[in-house]
């Protein structure tokens, strides 16, 4: 018996069980469209495998032999969990299972993906998400080494070697200490506050790149004192009065009922950056990581006021 995994195969099997449903080789051939001598073929080459009969053969069809009752059962089972195998794998063709790997930016992770991978996991709960949060250049570069599926980021210099999808729009506010001058301000720019002492991210952040080049393009430095890794730290050094920032809305918007800070709108048109999802230009994406991309573009104009 030790030769059964090698030469007994699906087909055959397939076929008897067809065989036993309908108790007559002719009905059972007609049922799998194919010539009932072939089926006969099939099921004696069984039994020269196995050394048993597994039908009896009679004049008005067939009745199965014990040894029959035992293939029959475990041919079954074999099919049922060829079919399941099928369905599985049928998840993965159209994106309900599977894994992605996504990378985003600290803006994107912060501000919207949460929500929109929490909502997303509720329609597709089989498929795994593994996010890391990078910085911009660093999500394209992940992107482009094969690191990772899809990235979030900013628009920035080089996403044109992408394939691009828009994602959301965020728009910069300045958090300054309640007591700021500014603090009551309705809207401010950029050559408002270049006298300020500022606390910044790393040199890395996109954000701190963006804000160095306009006040550049204006014939200024930027007075960064403190930087810090993280947002929360940023708001935080806002609180006790060691600077101001430029932050995303809504991330400012968290500490407005806890720290001691106001936001204050920027009307300058670089205050308002295009978040982009990017994948590999030409490169077909899995099922799953396009369910995903469908998911988080999907069209709606409250999201992307491009």
């Amino acid at each position: 018996m030790s030769n059964l995994l090698r030469k007994l195969d699906l087909t055959s099997l397939r076929l008897f069980a067809a065989v036993c449903k309908e108790r007559n080789i002719a009905r059972a051939a007609a049922r799998e469209f194919i010539a009932p001598s072939a089926v006969s073929r099939r099921i004696a080459e069984i039994e020269a495998l196995i050394g048993f009969p597994v039908i009896y053969r009679e004049s008005r069809g067939i009745s199965v032999t014990p040894v029959g009752e035992t293939v029959l059962r475990h041919a079954q089972a074999i099919i049922a969990s060829i079919e399941t195998l099928g369905a599985e794998l049928s998840q993965y063709a159209s994106g309900a299972k599977g894994n992605v790997k996504l990378v985003g930016n600290l803006s994107a992770i912060v501000q919207f993906l949460p929500e929109d991978i929490a909502a997303f996991q509720r329609v597709f709960p089989d498929v795994h998400i593994d996010l890391e949060e990078q910085s911009s250049a660093h999500v394209m570069s992940s992107v482009l080494d094969h690191k990772a599926d899809l990235g979030i980021c900013n628009a920035i210099v080089g996403a044109d070697q992408f394939d691009v999808w828009p994602y959301r729009v965020d728009r910069l506010f300045v958090m300054v200490p309640r007591s700021h001058r500014l603090a009551d301000a309705g809207a401010v720019g950029l050559e408002d506050i270049l006298g300020d002492s500022f606390v910044g991210l790393g040199s890395e952040s996109a954000l701190t790149q963006l804000l160095a080049q306009e006040a550049a393009a204006r014939g200024a430095v930027l007075n960064v004192n403190i930087r810090v890794t993280s947002l929360d730290a940023l708001c935080r050094m806002v609180h006790v009065g060691l600077g101001i920032a430029v932050v995303p809305q809504q991330i400012g918007e968290m500490y407005l009922d806890t720290l001691d800070v106001r936001l204050v709108p920027v009307r300058d048109a670089w205050a308002e950056r295009r978040l982009i999802l990017i994948s590999r230009r030409n490169e077909p994406l899995s099922a799953t990581a396009g369910s995903l991309v469908q998911f988080l573009t999907q069209t709606d104009a409250s999201r992307f006021e491009m």
